[in-house]
């Protein structure tokens, strides 16, 4: 009796309580499968569970759920690169990037990334696990992963949301994933999108400068920096701009002159005109001259299809938000997509200054929540009854004290193996390729990092991997970025 007393307390301190439901500490479910990459059979094995984090003292802080791809039938898998994946949000699940680019199974969609019916999951023929293994992790609240509190405790919200303490513990996590996984000889990679951008630029310095796991790659994904973004000062407002002429291109809303040529012609005109006329002109606020406001106002009209009127009655300031609702008022009235402007929305009125809702995002979860739900529990066999957050609760964010950027520079600085990839989709209103650009330069200020970082942009939007040519073209890019930064180049030295 008191044996079988003691592991029933042994088996309640594995599992957490979160409001009435329950979910496994430190778990393991393994199942096999093949998938045929680039036209080649791979095998692989998908560990799927969760993983507790640890506080200095030991204790269990919460548990984290992931699902890590390691292929089979290659020699030396502790040699393998490795990639750990996040999204962003924050609070979003690593569901985006899970099942729609890198890893084995891809959601069924149309080939511009629209749902269709029955939902679900097919073979992703593009994925780059036939060149690295991949760890997809959800963040505390995200997916099926949550804190750990006794009953009648509350969450410590400041250990887990805000940019440094979400870097801290996910660094923690990570070493005790690369230790149990035997992936200390492998070359790593971390890879984040939109906040998961902000995430992996400080993770890398809390890997390298707590945990000594020095990395070979950070990619990030439609990033989004919060130095600049949301804040509606000049520099955010002209550096977005860009991407208006980006917009107004696809929906045919330039004049003929820009129309008539491809994207990728006028896109630098409109970056030079961003950055060397209308930034200097919004800097200056009310004190710009008549006839310099008259010509801003003109050329921001030619490059992004807007009304001059309402440009000069706007006082030349144009908020991403504005122009999803501005750009189509006239023509058929629909508002444009916030992270993906190729998308459609219907308002209630026409009259407004802000779209309604989001119709890329929308669309979205149309496709992605029955799939990774059914793809979690009938594939992958994680079986729960705890929901799975597509987001979850992890308000109020701290951003104070947020040196991301800088901690980047220093982890390159201090690693000469360091490199960086960036992808942005060119129609992302939310956090914009021209933007991402922008936060190339301001990380390495001194130029002297500018030939280990590297930019690839994609006729789609935030998630560009959705549209099946730039899901290929995606992929390709990342495979050789991780087969160029894997390789014995020499010592580590400048």
């Amino acid at each position: 009796m008191k044996k079988l007393t003691l592991l029933l307390s042994f088996f309640s301190f594995l599992f957490i309580n979160a409001q009435d439901m329950r979910i496994p500490v430190d778990t393991t479910v393994i199942t096999s499968n093949t998938v045929t990459i680039k036209g080649k059979k791979v095998s692989y094995k998908a560990q799927t569970g969760t993983q507790p984090v640890f506080d200095a003292n030991g204790n269990i802080k919460a548990t984290l759920f992931y699902t890590y791809y390691q292929r089979t039938d290659v020699p030396n898998q502790s040699e393998r690169p490795l990639i750990m994946s996040f999204n962003g949000g924050p609070g979003s699940a690593s569901v985006w990037m899970h099942i729609a680019y890198t890893g084995p199974k891809v959601l069924k969609i149309d080939d511009e990334g629209n749902p269709i019916q029955p939902y679900g999951i097919k073979d992703n023929p593009y994925s780059v696990l036939d060149v690295a293994d991949i760890v997809f992790i959800n963040p505390v609240n995200t997916g099926y992963s949550r804190p750990v509190v006794k009953k009648g405790e509350k969450v410590d919200k400041k250990y887990f949301f805000g940019v440094n303490a979400d870097a801290k513990y996910l660094a923690d996590w990570l070493n005790t994933f690369v230790t149990r996984n035997n992936k200390w000889k492998a070359p790593k990679y971390i890879i984040g999108e939109s906040y998961g951008g902000t995430r992996v630029m400080q993770l890398a310095y809390e890997l390298q400068s707590r945990q000594w796991m020095y990395l070979n790659g950070v990619i990030m994904v439609s990033p989004a920096d919060y130095k600049i973004i949301r804040t509606e000062s000049s520099e955010n407002l002209a550096v977005n701009f860009p991407y208006f002429t980006a917009a107004a291109w696809y929906h045919k809303q330039l004049p003929p002159a820009l129309q008539q040529k491809d994207l990728l012609e006028i896109l630098p005109e409109s970056e030079n005109f961003a950055i060397n006329k209308l930034l200097p002109a919004l800097a200056k606020g009310g004190y710009i001259g008549e006839t310099e406001k008259n010509s801003i106002a003109e050329q921001m009209a030619y490059y992004s299809g807007i009304d001059k009127k309402v440009i000069l009655q706007q006082n030349l300031e144009i908020p991403t938000s504005y122009f999803w609702k501005e750009l189509l008022r006239n023509s058929s009235g629909k508002t444009v997509g916030r992270l993906d402007s190729r998308y459609l929305g219907l308002d209630r009125t026409e009259t407004g200054t802000r779209p309604d809702y989001s119709p890329e995002l929308v669309s979205w979860l149309h496709s992605f929540t029955p799939a990774i739900n059914y793809y979690t529990q009938n594939v992958l066999n994680f079986k729960t009854d705890v929901k799975y957050n597509m987001f979850g609760p992890v308000r109020p964010w701290d951003f104070s004290n947020n040196n991301a950027r800088e901690n980047l520079r220093k982890a390159m600085a201090e690693n000469p193996y360091l490199q960086l990839l960036v992808q942005s989709g060119y129609y992302d209103g939310a956090t914009t390729y021209s933007a991402a650009k922008y936060t190339m330069g301001k990380i390495d200020p001194s130029g002297k990092l500018k030939n280990r970082m590297s930019f690839k942009g994609y006729r789609s939007g935030h998630m560009m991997y959705l549209r099946k040519e730039d899901l290929e073209k995606a992929n390709d890019d990342l495979r050789a970025f991780i087969l160029k930064s894997s390789k014995n180049v020499g010592a580590a030295k400048y």
